[in-house]
């Protein structure tokens, strides 16, 4: 039977920086997926959106994964010419009733250790961005974007440089626990194939419950999925903002809003909505339209009947339903199901790019603990 020292699961953005890191560190190391080619799944239908990490409780894995893993990613992107922009990032209050939501948002910010953000006067918002309609501003200077797709083919160079290598068309069907080892059984092109390895990380994103449950069985620990849809807009025509336009986000906690977002190519898009689904859908339909004008012109007024084009949807894989508060990251390692080099990371959404880097380092960090 084949043998590799060291298996990823998923190579979403995640799933690669993991891999890249692992063999960096001089473990053989491979990276599956279902797909053809890397990055398929919830990373390429995404805002590619380089968090600052205001908006997560201190403590939280979020908080702590979104500032150092944005460090980290603008450099990597320096080091390996990704394309990126540090454009900064504006959150405007529409009414007066919504400037202490700022406020809340400022202090989140300090206690993450984020001290960069500047309150702007409704004044100074019209100076900077004239189209924009608001009456208290927050706005994030180290917020910024990148090309999804240029980062995760140079998470790929890097692993393969480092003697990893990625397998597509590989679906994992489940993981047999046996000493030392763990028995993959997969579907490789449409034939039965298995081989072993010696460390197991599981990033499927989507599909991160269903694996783990195939390996565990019905175990009560495992976080329920919730499938939650976010729809975006192209705007058909040249930007009129210069940086990232959010309203305060949604009270659930489940979105930050429907934001205007610049990708690297010039593109102006608006979204995501939430919208929790029962299974995968990934059609963005023009009876949203009408809620997403409504919507923007709360900041963007001047945004005309016709402008919004439909864009792509992606599946968030949310750990909270639609009435439950805001759920963290979930890693689970052996100290939460008893089982040795074997760790599940589950509800890697945003802000699972910006952090992707830090999620990596910290694995790794796992793993070393049973080679210590």
């Amino acid at each position: 039977m084949d043998h590799v020292d060291s298996c990823v699961i998923g190579a979403g953005v995640v799933g690669l920086a993991i891999a890249r890191t692992i063999a960096q560190s001089g473990r053989e190391c491979l990276v599956l997926d279902s797909e053809a080619s890397v990055g398929q799944g919830v990373s390429s239908r995404n805002s590619e959106v380089i968090h600052a990490g205001i908006y997560y409780p201190a403590g939280s894995l979020k908080a702590g994964f979104c500032v150092t893993g944005k460090a980290l990613l603008y450099t990597f992107c320096q080091q390996r010419h990704i394309a990126f922009s540090r454009c900064g990032k504006l959150i405007v209050a529409t009414e007066a009733n919504e400037e202490a939501t700022l406020e809340g948002i400022l202090g989140k910010a300090r206690a993450n250790n984020v001290q960069d953000l500047e309150l702007w006067s409704a004044s100074k918002i019209a100076d900077h961005e004239p189209q924009v309609r608001a009456t208290l501003g927050l706005f994030s200077p180290s917020t910024g974007i990148v090309s999804a797709h240029e980062l995760m083919n140079a998470l790929l160079t890097d692993l393969e440089h480092a003697g990893g290598g990625f397998v597509g068309n590989t679906a994992v069907e489940t993981a047999l626990i046996e000493p030392g080892r763990f028995i993959l059984k997969c579907n490789l092109a449409q034939e039965s194939y298995e081989f072993s390895c010696r460390n197991l990380i599981n990033a499927c994103g989507l599909g991160a419950q269903s694996l783990a449950t195939a390996i565990h069985g019905d175990a009560g620990s495992i976080p329920a999925l919730h499938y939650c849809k976010g729809s975006y807009f192209s705007f058909s025509g040249k930007s009129p903002f210069s940086r990232l336009i959010y309203p305060v986000p949604e009270a659930s906690g489940a979105g930050l809003g429907v934001h205007a977002t610049i990708d690297t190519g010039g593109q102006l898009k608006f979204g995501p909505d939430v919208e929790y689904v029962d299974k995968p859908d990934y059609v963005v339909s023009m009876e949203h339209a009408e809620k997403y004008y409504k919507a923007i012109r709360r900041y963007f007024p001047g945004l005309k009947t016709g402008d919004l084009v439909p864009g792509y949807a992606g599946i968030r894989p949310k750990l909270q339903g639609p009435d439950d508060p805001p759920a963290d990251f979930v890693i689970h390692s052996s100290k939460d199901h008893g089982v040795d080099r074997l760790i599940h990371l589950f509800g890697i959404e945003s802000p699972g790019l910006t952090s992707s880097l830090a999620i990596a380092e910290h694995i790794l960090t796992l793993l070393d603990k049973y080679d210590a």
